[in-house]
């Protein structure tokens, strides 16, 4: 055992955790206050003695090595992201999108192929979310085509959503008919399910880093850019340089979701909000 041990955790010293923050903020332009020092310890303690690391500053010259840039960075990357989401998680953006906004859309610009992009897509419940309206949409216009991008700064939660299986708890705000349409349950668990395969594919997964300079993106190539409960943990300046960036993505009448808690107010962006977290890019 560690002597430095305190209840099993390795304990984080104040000049670690200043340079993990820092390259943390510089990086990937999430802020990680001092408040934030118990969570990063209990996050990254197995990873810490998994290694065999005797303290964070060994720990922390390893992940910063050539080495460990190679693989061990990313892991530990993965580790202090916050990745919460749900099924139809603020529902009123669905029901908005697929009552309102696609019939508006297509009828005023004659298109029928959409493509939308779920930016921060964590486990995946959102991009299989906005598959289910768009499909349920369909239905009755059969025309319509999309094609979906779903990104995450964490490789782990991306493996996660492109495997498509979830605990049967995961998929209680799904309505009882979707759940029939959508998904499969396991036959080796019954706890489990999984979205069948016809919809798995028709999504297309990337490691995105939203202090990238374009994303690696087309220009104005998207309809729809779903950015939820992701710029929370940004400061203002960058919360508008981001959502700048994600407009330089959207076509003209486009739409940029934003999580309940964030707004535009007082930034410079070309955004016109239509319903409380939704924008439109004019």
């Amino acid at each position: 055992m560690n002597l430095q041990e305190h209840n099993g955790v390795i304990p984080m010293d104040n000049e670690s955790f200043d340079r993990l923050s820092t390259y943390v903020t510089r990086e990937y332009g999430i802020k990680l206050p001092v408040a934030k020092r118990t969570m990063l310890e209990s996050r990254l303690n197995r990873k810490v003695k998994s290694l065999n690391m005797a303290n964070y500053k060994e720990f922390l010259d390893f992940i910063f090595s050539d080495e460990g840039k190679q693989g061990e960075l990313f892991h530990v990357v993965d580790l202090i992201t916050t990745n919460k989401t749900d099924f139809f998680r603020e529902a009123a953006h669905f029901h908005f999108l697929r009552q309102e906004f696609l019939p508006t859309y297509t009828s005023s610009t004659g298109r029928t192929n959409f493509k939308v992009w779920s930016a921060g897509c964590s486990t995946g419940e959102e991009p299989y979310t906005i598959i289910m309206t768009l499909e349920e949409f369909k239905k009755k216009n059969p025309a319509v085509t999309y094609n979906i991008l779903a990104s995450d700064i964490s490789t782990r939660v991306i493996q996660t959503a492109y495997e498509g299986i979830y605990d049967n708890e995961k998929i209680e705000p799904v309505p009882i008919e979707l759940k029939r349409s959508y998904f499969l349950r396991s036959k080796t668990n019954p706890k489990l399910v999984r979205v069948k395969p016809e919809y798995r594919k028709k999504i297309q997964y990337k490691r995105i880093n939203f202090m990238d300079a374009s994303f690696d993106l087309k220009k104005s190539d998207y309809d729809i850019i779903f950015c939820r409960n992701v710029l929370i943990y940004f400061d203002k300046t960058t919360q508008e340089k981001v959502i700048n960036k994600f407009c330089s993505h959207l076509k003209p009448g486009g739409l940029l979701f934003l999580g309940h808690s964030e707004s535009i107010i007082g930034m410079n962006v070309p955004l016109k909000q239509i319903r409380p977290t939704v924008y439109r890019f004019e």
